[in-house]
C-alpha cells in the first residue's frame, strides 16, 4: 500500500505556483470562504467565484478531487486580465500537462492562443466526458474569513485554469460554467490560494444536506465555527492520506498520479460487528482499488462484494426494521413509518468506517446513512459499484453532509469531525453576514 509519506509537496514547485498567482491586495487574509449550495435535481454542490476584468459571478460545480478549476471559453468569455499560459512556463511543468496548443486557427482570443500549455478539462457528468482547452490564467475575487463570519473581499490576481469547451457544460447544474476542482494538484484552488496568500496549505469542507441554505469551504486553518458558537476544529480525527500513483480521472497524460484524496480505511464496522472483506480490495495496487472521498458520487459507492457483505451485516443488525420495495438506485429499502427519529437520524445501526487504528473511525449515523425517497420510505444510502471498479469504495457526498472534512495538504491527512448534528449544530450554520 501506498504511504502518506508518498504526498509530499515540493517547495519549488509551490512556489512557481506561488510566482504565478500573486494576490494584489494590501489585505493579508489569514483564511479565505465561500458557499456551497446543494443543487436537488442533479445532487451536485456548487460555489460561485467572481473572476475576469470586469467581474463576472461564476458559478462553479464542486469537484473535490479535480486536478484544476476549468471555465467554459467558448461562449462570450471577454476579460482585459485574461492570459493564456506558455508551453514553456514553470507553471506548465508543474501542472503535469503534456501538450501544448500550436495550431489554433480562429483569431486569437481565449480558449485559442498559439504556443499554449494545453490540458485536458473533465466533466464526469457529461455523455462527452473530456475536451482539451488551453489553461490560462485571470483575475479572481473571493472572501476572506476570520473563522467565524465572512470578511473584506481580496483580489488574486492572477489564478491558474483550464479552458473548456461550451458543450462540456453538458450534466452540470444549471447556469454552470466549469468546475472548481480541489484535488491533488499543483493548480487546484486550495494551493493557489494557500500560495497566494502566504497561509496553511488546507481547507475544510462542509456539505449542507439543504438545497435551501449554504454549506461552505474554507481556504486556510481554522477556526470552523458554525452558530451557535461551535468551534469544530479543535475535535477532528485525524488518518492520513494516500497517494495513488496512478491517475483516476476520466483523462489524464500518462505518468500522472490521482488527485483524489485517497484514505487508508482498513474495515467496517456495524453496531460494533466487523463486515467481511478481502482486505486487498482495501489497498491500491497498479492504480486500482482503495477508499477515496468525492463529491462527484452522490452516494456511497462499494465493490460489489464489499457491498454485499455490507448490506447482510446491515440488515442483520437492523432486524426491526420493515423492508419494502427497493426505490432506484437503493437495492434495500425500508418503511420509516415505525422507525424512530434520534438528533442524528433514524435509529438504524450505527455504521463505523476504520481508519488506520481501531481508535480511529468515522461514524455514520441514520442522517448519513438512510434516504428518505418518500414520505413513507427511506433507503439505505450505499450503492453497488460492480464487481472490477477502479475505485473499491467511493465514500460519496451524501455521507459527508453535515460533517466538516479538513484536507492538510502540508501533513498528507484527512481530518473529520463525524455528524455535527450531535453538536447541535449543521453545515448551513456558518454566519455569511459580513463584519467588514
Amino acid at each position: 500500500m501506498a504511504t502518506s509519506s508518498s504526498f509530499i509537496f515540493c517547495s519549488l514547485l509551490l512556489c512557481l505556483v506561488s510566482s504565478q498567482t500573486l494576490a494584489i491586495t494590501s489585505f493579508q487574509p489569514k483564511a479565505l470562504v465561500v458557499p456551497v449550495t446543494k443543487d436537488s435535481s442533479t445532487l451536485q454542490y456548487t460555489t460561485q467565484i467572481k473572476q475576469r476584468t470586469p467581474l463576472v459571478p461564476i458559478k462553479l460545480t464542486i469537484d473535490l478531487g479535480g486536478i484544476f478549476q476549468w471555465v467554459d471559453c467558448g461562449s462570450g468569455y471577454v476579460s482585459s486580465s485574461y492570459r493564456p499560459v506558455s508551453c514553456d512556463s514553470p507553471i506548465c511543468k508543474a501542472s503535469g500537462s503534456g501538450a501544448c496548443e500550436t495550431e489554433c486557427y480562429s483569431p486569437p482570443g481565449p480558449g485559442c492562443y498559439n504556443n499554449t500549455c494545453s490540458h485536458i478539462p473533465n466533466n464526469p457528468f457529461s455523455s462527452i466526458g473530456i475536451g482539451g482547452g488551453e489553461m490560462a490564467s485571470d483575475t479572481t475575487v473571493v472572501q476572506s474569513t476570520d473563522g467565524r463570519t465572512v470578511g473584506k473581499a481580496v483580489v488574486v490576481s492572477a489564478v491558474v485554469f483550464t479552458c473548456g469547451t461550451t458543450s462540456l457544460l453538458e450534466g452540470l447544474s444549471a447556469g454552470a460554467l466549469g468546475m472548481a476542482g480541489l484535488g491533488r494538484s499543483e493548480v487546484s484552488l486550495p494551493v493557489q490560494f494557500a500560495s497566494a496568500f502566504k497561509f496553511s496549505k488546507k481547507f475544510a469542507m462542509c456539505l449542507s444536506s439543504s438545497s435551501s441554505s449554504n454549506g461552505v469551504i474554507f481556504f486556510g486553518d481554522g477556526p470552523y465555527v458554525f452558530l451557535p458558537k461551535v468551534e469544530v476544529s479543535k475535535s477532528l480525527m485525524y488518518t492520513p492520506l494516500i497517494l495513488n500513483p496512478v491517475s483516476t480521472a476520466g483523462s489524464y497524460f500518462e505518468g500522472n498520479p490521482s488527485t483524489d484524496y485517497f484514505i487508508n480505511l482498513t474495515s467496517i464496522k456495524i453496531n460494533g460487528k466487523a463486515v467481511p472483506l478481502r482486505a486487498a480490495l482495501l489497498n491500491i495496487t497498479q492504480g486500482n482499488g482503495g477508499t477515496k472521498i468525492s463529491t462527484v458520487n452522490p452516494y456511497t459507492v462499494m465493490e460489489t462484494s464489499i457491498f454485499k457483505a455490507f448490506v447482510k451485516v446491515f440488515r442483520q443488525e437492523a432486524k426491526n426494521l420493515t423492508k419494502v420495495s427497493s426505490v432506484k438506485p437503493f437495492k434495500y429499502c425500508f418503511s420509516s413509518k415505525n422507525t424512530p427519529s434520534t438528533r442524528v437520524g433514524p435509529a438504524v445501526p450505527i455504521i463505523d468506517l476504520v481508519m488506520h487504528s481501531s481508535s480511529v473511525y468515522w461514524r455514520i449515523f441514520g442522517a448519513n446513512s438512510m434516504v428518505q425517497v418518500t414520505e413513507d420510505v427511506i433507503c439505505l444510502g450505499f450503492v453497488d459499484g460492480g464487481s472490477n471498479p477502479r475505485t473499491s469504495i467511493v465514500i460519496g457526498a451524501y455521507q459527508l453532509e453535515d460533517n466538516l472534512v479538513q484536507i492538510d495538504l502540508e501533513k498528507a491527512r484527512l481530518g473529520f469531525s463525524s455528524s455535527l448534528l450531535f453538536k447541535q449544530t449543521t453545515c448551513s450554520n456558518f454566519n455569511f453576514t459580513s463584519s467588514a
